[in-house]
């Protein structure tokens, strides 16, 4: 089994502040920005088309100092449905498990929950593209 990398989730009190940021300091760009439930959810890349790695940021203040935060999580993509199932069946042989494989719909697709042993969250999914002309796609439905 092959994991990669798609994302990192990060939440902020201010969105626009955190974006602003990003893109002075580190030049990064927005490839997806959306509303979910009121919830501000904008992903950036170092590039602008075809990202490899975005971070996602949150518009939710971050938990109390000390804790992790609520979701923040990083994100691999698994080749199947079937290998975050395999994931999720370790992780929970482990005890590490989370949340079990759920189908969030379009754009966050097919995916798990684990926690590592300093209590991050690490999310394995399937069907969560990062690509914005993929995204673009996919809500157009």
């Amino acid at each position: 089994m092959a994991a990669h990398l798609t994302h990192v989730a990060l939440f902020a009190r201010d969105v626009a502040a955190t974006v602003d940021f990003y893109r002075d300091f580190a030049g990064l760009h927005i490839v997806h920005d959306r509303v979910d439930d009121g919830v501000r959810v904008v992903w950036m890349s170092e590039r602008p088309d075809d990202p490899d790695f975005v971070i996602v940021v949150i518009a939710v203040a971050p938990g109390d100092a000390g804790l992790p935060p609520r979701f923040a999580h990083f994100g691999y993509d698994l080749p199947s449905r079937t290998a975050v199932d395999a994931i999720a069946a370790r992780g929970h042989d482990a005890g590490v498990l989370v949340r079990g494989p759920s189908d969030a719909g379009p754009i966050v697709g097919y995916f798990c929950m684990l926690r590592d042993p300093d209590g991050n969250l690490v999310e394995f999914s399937h069907g969560q593209p990062i690509n914005p002309k993929a995204v673009a796609r996919i809500a157009d439905r």
